[in-house]
């Protein structure tokens, strides 16, 4: 079985509060970019000894791989139904500890598959209750459309939104941006208008409607992430952000732009929505 878990982008996230429980209420819109994405092999060995091998390629992130979502996700499914042994093969396209929701596309495509192969597979509202045991934004991947998201990130409304014929411009420099500190400097805060109402106006006015409010604190640390977001408006986008809590910013454009020049240092992924 081979799949192709893809990125994600946030077009606005607020952070409306502090929780008790250490964790942040936030309302973001979740955008799949689906021409963007790892590959995901799965291939039950019934003969193998061990429950669960895995093997990397392409980015490497140097982390045992017990800690690798993909695996989590096999044990975490096994503790709830039956699983044969499985070989998992993840290919990293997409850039990590970049605001693209790679890793969490990676375990919840992983429980998805898993899911499939199953003689007792799981409902897709438990489903989506072991996603959020992986991460705040790994049930987004259950539904893997267009969605608005409250709590954590893990209360999800599917919406009505279509970029279909657009351009999007994804531009990662390469720096790393601690989610952890960078909610700890932020200053939360209730909206005057929801998210989901601001995603209804015209995506004309987006730019002077919708923020990411990690962009306050990340483009202060990091002014070159600052300097890429204003590129991307002096290159004509319509919209343009930063995803999650960084690094990665995208241009949302309505024709196709020569870019080259601009980011020839960076990571960059270019496509036709």
């Amino acid at each position: 079985m081979i799949v192709f878990p893809n990125a994600k982008i946030n077009i606005g996230l607020n952070i409306v509060s502090r929780r008790e429980d250490g964790f942040h209420n936030i309302e973001t819109v979740f955008y799949p970019v689906k021409s963007l994405c790892d590959i995901l092999e799965i291939i039950p060995m019934p003969e193998q000894h061990n429950a669960v091998t895995f093997n990397q390629t392409g980015l490497i992130i140097n982390e045992p791989d017990e800690n690798n979502l993909c695996v989590k996700a096999y044990h975490l499914l096994r503790s709830q139904t039956e699983l044969p042994p499985v070989t998992i093969h993840l290919h990293k396209q997409i850039p990590f500890g970049a605001g693209l929701g790679g890793g969490s596309s990676d375990g919840a495509h992983t429980l998805i598959s898993l899911n499939a192969l199953s003689p007792k597979p799981l409902p897709k509202d438990k489903l989506l209750e072991l996603a959020l045991q992986l991460g705040s934004d790994c049930p987004f991947f259950i539904y893997n459309s267009p969605c608005f998201a409250t709590g954590r990130g893990e209360l999800l409304l599917p919406i009505q939104l279509d970029l279909s014929g657009l351009y999007i411009l994804l531009v990662n420099p390469g720096l790393h941006v601690n989610t952890g500190k960078a909610y700890s400097l932020s200053n939360p805060k209730t909206s005057e208008k929801s998210l989901d109402l601001l995603i209804r106006y015209n995506r004309n006015e987006w730019r002077n409607l919708i923020f990411n409010d990690f962009e306050e604190v990340v483009f202060e640390i990091h002014h070159e992430i600052a300097a890429i977001k204003d590129n991307l408006y002096k290159m004509g986008a319509v919209y343009a952000s930063m995803s999650g809590s960084g690094s990665t910013v995208f241009g949302i454009f309505t024709e196709k732009i020569n870019y080259e020049l601009f980011f020839s240092n960076y990571f960059t992924f270019y496509q036709r929505i």
